[in-house]
């Protein structure tokens, strides 16, 4: 069941990139994440909130409308994505990484250029 319940979280992460959904998102993150965003430098322990409400900031400014999963890797309790976010003028390489924590992925680190 915890293996269904973790490829469910994945399944349900990549849906919300899909349809832009970054509020969905960022309900995967851990307490604290690190958070790279184009044009800017790399923020390290930022805060749940905070990150969310960034993601959504940038996904908004630059019209994310869909997402396309291009590789997915697994290594013990650890979990590496990597796609790209399709923009109103040009696409964003995304990488996410995420961990299992209590049998849930959590999102750790968000890097988008």
């Amino acid at each position: 069941m915890a293996s269904f319940t973790v490829q469910s979280d994945v399944s349900e992460i990549v849906n919300a990139l899909k349809s832009a959904n970054a509020e969905s998102v960022s309900g995967y993150f851990d307490s604290y994440i690190d958070l790279t965003l184009p044009g800017k430098e790399e923020v390290k322990n930022i805060g749940k909130n905070q990150a969310g409400i960034a993601l959504r900031t940038f996904f908004n400014d630059a019209g994310i409308h869909g997402f396309d999963l291009t590789s997915q890797r697994e290594a013990g309790t650890t979990m590496y994505m990597a796609g790209k976010l399709n923009g109103k003028n040009r696409g964003y390489n995304i990488t996410l990484l995420l961990r299992n924590k209590d049998g849930h992925h959590q999102i750790i680190s968000v890097r988008i250029n």
